[in-house]
């Protein structure tokens, strides 16, 4: 599982060319500029211990990718703690749990807050095993959920085996028992949640039973008899998008490091000893600046995420060739070198 060797290469443009129809296409285009409304209908317990709340994001380094991952990290982290950010978390692709990546994972803990971890499908690239990993990065769990200022926060693990007939490539479907224990988590919680997977929950190459979890979800507001989960944030296929289903939006965040094109728009863009030893590369299209995200909740139910804007080391995408797809996610609004600034409000009323 070696990701240098092409059959295990990241999934990443050719497993999102799913078709949407052209209304879906402009309003995906429309959701960037525009406030959404939630209907956060809260008791007044909960809104009593209702706190604002500022964190940091990342997805998809790919430590094990990327020649200058260290320093990319290292720039959201000195950014995080300057701030003000409560806690930082990261939605998968970190780094295997190589002893030569024990640099790495000190730059993410000189961040003096907590710290969370999403599993991404890669960071086992190599013959690791999941209890490695988790050993590594210092996980008590795959899958679990922390409350911080009143609000909820879920993290869930996109990468078990399907028992019968899975797609092939790497695995990425959320079993019975954590589903189980998803219904059980939501049920107990009377805060307003937000979830992170690696995986997306809405598009082609994410989660595969992706609406089995959607339906726990909406369940969970049907029961409520108000919005208690409003959104899911998700990394894994490098784009800059949102969709909206059933009155939750789903956020894909952007790689920190690239977007993978594979061979066929192969192009060196760093030196020859850095394409050397890092041959992947050549692959994608690396961002200039490591792109990562704030992410404030306050009182008001507003959701913001401000996004780093950068640019494509060297030709984009399309300069070498590739086909903008109107209708898909082959689009010059969603392969970009950014995440986009949202705010999102989600009316938190009585």
């Amino acid at each position: 599982m070696n990701s240098s060797n092409p059959s295990h290469r990241p999934a990443k443009i050719g497993a999102r060319t799913e078709s949407v129809s052209r209304r879906n296409f402009l309003k995906y285009g429309t959701l960037a500029c525009a406030p959404l409304i939630f209907d956060w209908r809260l008791d007044a317990a909960a809104r009593a211990d209702l706190k604002p709340v500022k964190f940091g994001l990342c997805a998809d380094p790919h430590k094990d990718l990327m020649h200058d991952a260290d320093q990319r990290l290292g720039v959201f982290i000195d950014a995080v703690n300057r701030d003000g950010s409560e806690f930082i978390l990261q939605l998968g692709d970190f780094c295997r749990p190589d002893e030569k990546n024990r640099e790495f994972l000190k730059i993410w803990e000189r961040f003096t807050g907590p710290r969370y971890h999403t599993l991404g499908n890669h960071d086992r690239d190599g013959g690791f095993a999941w209890q490695q990993v988790l050993d590594f990065w210092g996980m008590a769990h795959r899958y679990y959920s922390f409350d911080h200022g009143g609000w909820h926060f879920v993290v869930l693990d996109g990468n078990e085996i399907k028992p019968v007939t899975p797609q092939p490539g790497y695995p990425h479907y959320i079993g019975r028992e954590q589903i189980a224990w998803l219904e059980e988590d939501l049920r107990k919680t009377a805060a307003p949640t937000i979830l992170f997977v690696h995986q997306s929950l809405e598009a082609e190459g994410g989660v595969e039973n992706s609406a089995e979890v959607r339906a726990v979800l909406e369940k969970a507001n049907a029961t409520a008899g108000w919005r208690k989960v409003g959104v899911c944030l998700n990394g894994h296929h490098h784009v800059d998008h949102q969709k909206e289903i059933n009155e939750i939006l789903y956020v894909q965040v952007n790689s920190m490091s690239y977007v993978w094109l594979g061979e066929t728009y192969a192009h060196v863009r760093y030196s020859a000893e850095i394409d050397k030893a890092f041959p992947a590369i050549k692959y994608t299209a690396p961002y200039k600046d490591p792109l990562y995200a704030s992410i404030t909740l306050d009182l008001r139910g507003t959701l913001s995420i401000q996004g780093v804007r950068s640019e494509f080391v060297g030709p984009s995408p399309w300069e070498l060739g590739l086909k903008e797809k109107e209708g898909t996610v082959a689009s010059k609004n969603i392969i970009v070198p950014r995440i986009s600034d949202r705010k999102l409000t989600l009316a938190v009323g009585s």
